[in-house]
């Protein structure tokens, strides 16, 4: 059984494990930002000890991409490394809008890791959204995975990347050998045709943390 300062200290190795701090992973969750604050770990006296609720610590750990026993190895100080060699290229559409996101191979150009233990690193990548290009669907920080290693068919979500350089989410509506037709994931974008040489990659989302 875990101690109160133990699944505390787990919420607050989750959260640096998701990348992000104890109330970010609360937003993140769709909790209050408030739920995993010190303040919140005792009574406002000081003499008893509160606990997060089961609901919370589920939601968190779906945020965090990890089961309960990616937690309890987190608490237990046994999983920092595991989880790191599971992890994911990730590329921050944010932080280097002018560079390439992939190369010809189908490999991230660059980026960080990601620790995504359920993901395999071999077959998948993620990219992180900027902006609200591909909204209301995707929002500024939202991480689509990516795979690498299927081949899109139509109506598949992908992730595109054209030669000049722009980026974007859509929905596959027909694929043909010179050209593809695209469609916006909302009703007010309209659909696109775009011939294959200006086609840099196409990759079909698996997941998405909305």
């Amino acid at each position: 059984m875990f101690t109160h300062e133990q699944i505390w200290r787990g919420i607050d190795l989750m959260a640096a494990h998701a990348q992000t701090s104890p109330s970010g992973l609360a937003r993140r969750a769709g909790l209050d930002a408030t739920t995993f604050n010190p303040s919140k770990r005792v009574s406002a006296d000081g003499a008893k000890q509160r606990w997060p609720s089961t609901e919370s610590l589920a939601k968190a750990m779906s945020a965090a991409n990890l089961d309960f026993a990616g937690f309890a190895a987190l608490v237990m100080g046994q999983s920092r490394k595991g989880l790191e060699t599971k992890g994911l290229r990730s590329f921050d559409l944010a932080e280097q809008p002018h560079t390439p996101v992939f190369r010809l191979s189908g490999q991230l150009a660059g980026g960080t890791e990601l620790p995504m233990p359920q993901f395999d690193p071999d077959r998948h990548q993620s990219v992180r959204v900027k902006g609200d290009e591909m909204s209301p669907l995707y929002r500024d920080g939202d991480i689509l995975i990516l795979d690498i290693s299927a081949a899109p068919t139509t109506g598949d979500r992908v992730f595109c990347e054209l030669r000049t350089g722009e980026t974007g989410a859509f929905e596959l509506r027909a694929l043909e050998v010179q050209w593809i037709k695209l469609r916006g994931l909302t009703p007010d974008k309209p659909a696109r045709m775009i011939r294959m040489e200006h086609l840099a990659t196409m990759m079909k989302i698996v997941w998405a943390s909305q």
